[in-house]
């Protein structure tokens, strides 16, 4: 009996080693930026992940999280929200302290009062905010937002533009893929001109307790789908040098004249210029051209997608990546990258919006 409880101990243990190997301790504390004191009940979270927690009376907290790059998040009522850059390199640092100022009332109060804010904002433009934040996937259609009354709606006439701001973290509930979300929204802006909607913030995700294992293994199915060919998945397969056995290809598209044309590379790596720091696991890539194509071969455009885009590939999944010049991009094991404003994205990948959305510790 003895041997055999010993040995289940090496399992475990061998086990719990490996788990400490794909993960990484975040720990620091959240004070006040003017009186140093320590914040109770601040929040912390993992930008796009279930991974969140609050601190405690000293302001202090502790965050596992899977190795790769993420952006840390701190909240608290009253206080300007902080972001900040972690890497599996900070689980050296055992004394992060994150600085948090109070918001300038007077400066708010100012902004309001001079603002344009609509009248009946969520009845004109909440089913618009919705298509173009939620999106119009078959997904969107089980996602739905529990707090509207929160959200703001700001029209500027001369320049053409709405803005939609948020006094408090949005409530969303996804039932397609069995997540909550908290969603503390920066801002969300839609360009009347060019008719380019553009949206930043901070999700953090709590998984649904499935009332069933059908229900349970609906939703991974679900995710699964969601997760086959969206940019999360593209940039994994980048970091781990498997873009054509996942699934995709990449072409450079050239322009010339005001004409593009699409460039097909026989060596993937060797066209995006791809490095990897063997120490950090950090993936750094600058593609040849500005713009670079993605191309997902294993599934085929959505229906919704194809009757709402008209002129497009139906064979396969079409994406276009516009990378500033001379910029490159940090990707991290988990997906994550970085400078994530010097991209611009186009095409497929712009149709999948919140409600198909995963977080960073989504792992097929």
């Amino acid at each position: 009996m003895k041997k055999v409880i010993f040995f289940l101990c090496i399992v475990f243990f061998a086990n719990y080693s490996i788990a400490q190997s794909e993960s990484y301790l975040i720990t620091g504390k959240v004070m006040d930026a003017v009186t140093k004191l320590p914040l109770l009940g601040a929040s912390v979270f993992a930008q796009n992940t279930t991974i969140g927690t609050a601190t405690d009376q000293q302001g202090n907290f502790t965050l596992r999280l899977l190795n790769g790059g993420y952006d840390l998040i701190i909240t608290f009522t009253g206080y300007q929200t902080v972001t900040r850059r972690i890497t599996t390199a900070d689980a050296l640092d055992k004394n992060i302290v994150i600085e948090v100022a109070q918001k300038e009332k007077a400066l708010e109060d100012v902004v309001i009062k001079s603002s344009n804010e609509v009248k009946d904002g969520l009845i004109k433009y909440g089913s618009f905010f919705e298509e173009n934040f939620i999106g119009k996937t078959i997904n969107s259609n089980q996602c739905v937002i529990k707090n509207k009354d929160v959200l703001h709606f700001y029209f500027y006439k001369k320049k053409n533009r709405l803005k939609v701001l948020a006094t408090t973290p949005l409530e969303i509930e996804n039932t397609a893929l069995g997540y909550t979300i908290k969603y503390t929204l920066d801002s969300f802006t839609h360009e009347y001109g060019t008719q380019l909607s553009t949206y930043s913030g901070y999700p953090l995700f709590k998984d649904m307790p499935p009332a069933d294992e059908a229900q349970k293994t609906g939703w991974y199915n679900n995710r699964l789908k969601a997760y086959q060919g969206s940019m999360l998945h593209f940039m994994r397969s980048v970091h781990d040098k498997k873009i054509k056995e996942e699934g995709f290809e990449i072409q450079l598209v050239a322009k010339t004249h005001e004409i593009e044309t699409a460039i097909p590379v026989q060596d993937f790596y060797g066209a995006i210029n791809y490095s990897i720091n063997d120490s950090t696991q950090l993936v750094e890539i600058t593609p040849n051209q500005q713009n670079m194509a993605v191309l997902y071969n294993r599934q085929a455009p959505a229906p919704l997608y194809l009757e709402a885009t008209g002129d497009v590939p139906r064979k396969f999944q079409l994406s276009i990546l516009t990378i500033a010049p001379d910029q490159s991009i940090g990707i991290e094991q988990n997906g994550y990258f970085f400078d994530q404003n010097d991209i611009v994205i186009n095409g497929y990948w712009t149709w999948q919006k919140v409600a198909d959305v995963l977080p960073y510790d989504f792992r097929p």
